[in-house]
């Protein structure tokens, strides 16, 4: 099985875990604001079956985005773990094609991510405007992964995924990667129509998989009804085939175990076929990060 999602960190390095904790999309973080690094994340998965991981930006300050990847790069050579690197890059700046050409230094880069997620709740909201992935400007860089054959970690919410096809269908070279499957955060009748419509539109591109990951950040729990009901629901829009694991440790930590979380997931795919199974636990992210 493939981890398709989690992160790793050296606390001085980063700005969100500095400081007197503050709130948070995922509530109080107490538990995890120190050292997360390699040794602890593979004794969090001993005995799960994961093979291979993917590590994704973690949010050191914007300017040290090449050295978060020399450093994630070093861990993988002495540890051999992780296996791919989604790394930051700016791509509303003028240089960003400069910044990709940095990142193209380190041997496991596979992709990169933005946060582009707003929200009305400025616990949730995380980028300066809702329709950033519609800015032309920031299509034009993200275009340029292409080059590198490089994707693009695209995290928005329900509201914000019309802008979102309109990024993927500017850039049909590069893989778009939906992050946490949409991030549904609400759960009213509304919510859910608002959520699958625009599910629907991402699917309708070619070029966009997603990962099912980080159910718990809203409801700040592993609850296995709620992921088997997001894996259902996105399995059916997007397929098997376009749809990933990914565990977002150490953030998921807060609330559970590594094993107990894998075993929710297990449990909302039992009733799928082994060759969908092995697409969602290992061929899609292999795929797609090149693993």
């Amino acid at each position: 099985m493939i981890d398709a999602h989690h992160h790793i960190w050296r606390q001085a390095d980063l700005t969100w875990l500095q400081g007197p904790e503050q709130p948070r999309i995922f509530g109080s973080h107490g538990a995890i604001k120190r050292d997360y690094q390699i040794t602890e994340y593979l004794q969090d998965i001993a005995g799960t079956g994961i093979e291979k991981s993917v590590y994704v930006q973690a949010n050191w300050p914007p300017q040290k985005f090449a050295e978060e990847a020399a450093w994630v790069q070093s861990v993988a050579d002495a540890h051999g773990w992780p296996h791919a690197i989604v790394g930051y890059a700016d791509f509303t700046s003028d240089d960003a094609c400069e910044q990709l050409r940095w990142l193209s230094a380190y041997p496991l880069m596979r992709g990169v991510r933005q946060q582009f997620h707003w929200h009305e709740n400025p616990v949730y909201c995380f980028a300066a405007r809702p329709d950033l992935p519609a800015d032309p400007t920031v299509q034009r860089n993200i275009a340029r992964l292409a080059d590198y054959g490089w994707t693009f970690d695209l995290q928005v919410f329900s509201g914000q995924m019309g802008h979102a096809a309109l990024l993927a269908h500017a850039c049909p070279e590069v893989t778009f990667i939906l992050q946490h499957a949409g991030m549904l955060e609400d759960q009213s009748v509304d919510g859910w129509a608002q959520w699958r419509e625009g599910m629907k539109q991402l699917a309708g591109c070619s070029n966009v998989v997603t990962k099912l990951s980080a159910f718990g950040t809203f409801i700040h729990k592993n609850d296995p009804h709620f992921i088997a009901k997001m894996v259902g629901e996105t399995v059916a829009i997007f397929g098997a085939d376009r749809c990933m694991f990914g565990s977002n440790f150490p953030i998921e930590k807060i609330w559970t175990s590594y094993r107990e979380m894998l075993d929710a997931f297990l449990a909302a795919t039992a009733n799928l076929t082994e060759k969908q199974k092995n697409a969602i636990f290992k061929e899609t992210a292999s795929r797609v990060y090149r693993l």
